[in-house]
């Protein structure tokens, strides 16, 4: 706790700093981090070496070990990233809104940083990386929180970090990490409400929830993707190869992302004669499929789904698939279970996707397209911190834009209220 204390004091005291840094000044921090990583990169795989024995030892999946590796060309492309944060354009101080009061007052609306955020995060060490530049280039201190499998990892590439930041001439405690993997200092960082502004967890559904219900700081929810297709009954002039193109990039491009399809709704008139030829592709993508009572009837190799199913964020090669009667039973059951990330609907009707897109609850809709799509990238916002499942601050991408609040700024000559 004490250790925690002190980081969170220290990243608060260092927050004006960073605050008030020009683009230039934070932009020359970015290019030395970026020229650390690879200077040091004998000190990164060597510390990422003694991670992976470790929680191979301790039985993690081949999956989730490869997401922890770091290599020679993994540590290249993480240092080439850092330049896109760089050609971003600086959201801090830019107007959101402004004009003259008939007082004679003279007000602008800005973005201005959020202060000290924290990062709370699972094995990916990129991630430690993403997040410290990020904040930077948004004008914040940020705290960051790893996993015990990256633990090495990342405590060296936050000491690289913490050097260039210092080389640059700023403070280096703009950037700190919590040093150990104990469940307790996790939860203080959450306590310390008068020291840190906002936490962002980023894993699975299991991380989020703890730090939604432990926490004393303002959340912003990320990550969890229980996202939904829809097949509609109106389907002129989209064959059945559309269909099956969008369905199996959405599930098997990516599995383990957050924007992967987990659930399929299809419309009971059109469900015999579209959803076998669906579902023969994914399986022939080695994809399992799980099924309402419906649905093993015209598919009856699927296996019977639970209710805990339409929940579940399978993260893998796994899709749960359901019939409906109608549009309106696709969108309650998606309002119901979805964890309101993505959701698309494919049908030829305006009026159904205008009623989809307008009553699915959920930071991101699609119409006729691959649920993959959900990204800071793809959407032309560049590198994001993760995206956003609530509705206070924001949702979808949050990128660095999203990565900021605002604040009035107001000029006046003496104007006292009348």
């Amino acid at each position: 706790m004490d250790t925690v204390l002190k980081i969170a004091k220290n990243a608060k005291a260092a927050a004006p700093f960073i605050a008030s840094a020009g683009t230039m000044v934070k932009d020359a921090a970015l290019a030395a981090i970026g020229q650390n990583l690879i200077r040091f990169t004998d000190k990164i795989i060597s510390a990422n070496k003694d991670d992976i024995k470790r929680s191979r030892e301790s039985g993690i999946s081949g999956t989730l070990l490869d997401r922890l590796l770091l290599d020679e060309g993994r540590i290249k492309k993480i240092s080439s990233s850092i330049d896109q944060v760089k050609e971003m354009k600086d959201p801090v101080g830019s107007v959101i809104f402004g004009y003259n009061l008939p007082n004679g007052l003279m007000l602008k609306n800005i973005r201005s940083p959020l202060g000290v955020i924290g990062i709370i995060y699972e094995a990916r060490p990129n991630v430690t990386v993403d997040a410290a530049v990020l904040c930077l280039k948004a004008g914040s201190s940020v705290i960051l929180r790893g996993s015990s499998h990256a633990l090495c990892t990342n405590k060296v590439l936050a000491d690289i970090m913490r050097q260039a930041v210092k080389d640059s001439g700023l403070p280096p405690d703009i950037i700190q990490i919590i040093p150990t993997a104990e469940r307790e200092d996790a939860d203080a960082l959450m306590q310390l409400r008068d020291y840190v502004d906002v936490l962002i967890p980023r894993g699975g559904s299991q991380l989020i929830n703890s730090v939604v219900l432990n926490s004393k700081v303002p959340v912003i929810e990320t990550g969890i993707g229980n996202c939904h297709i829809y097949i509609d009954n109106k389907l002129d002039g989209i064959d059945t190869q559309n269909i099956k193109d969008i369905v199996i990039n959405s599930k098997t491009q990516r599995p383990s992302v957050c924007n992967a399809v987990e659930k399929l709704l299809v419309h009971k008139d059109i469900a015999e004669k579209i959803l076998p030829e669906v579902l023969v592709s994914l399986k022939k993508h080695n994809v399992v499929i799980k099924g309402c009572a419906i649905a093993r009837q015209i598919y009856p190799e699927a296996v019977a789904a639970k209710n805990d199913d339409w929940y579940e964020e399978y993260l893998d090669l796994v899709i749960a698939v359901k019939i409906v009667k109608n549009i309106q039973e696709a969108v309650e059951h998606i309002n119901k279970y979805s964890s309101h990330h993505t959701e698309s609907i494919i049908t030829s009707d305006y009026k159904n996707s205008l009623y989809f897109t307008q009553s699915c609850d959920s930071s991101t809709v699609f119409v006729n397209a691959s649920t993959r799509f959900t990204d800071g990238g793809e959407f032309g916002l560049g590198a994001e911190i993760g995206i956003s499942t609530q509705k206070l601050h924001w949702r979808g991408p949050m990128s660095l834009e999203q990565l900021t609040t605002n604040k009035f700024i107001v000029f006046g000559n003496g104007q006292v209220r009348k």
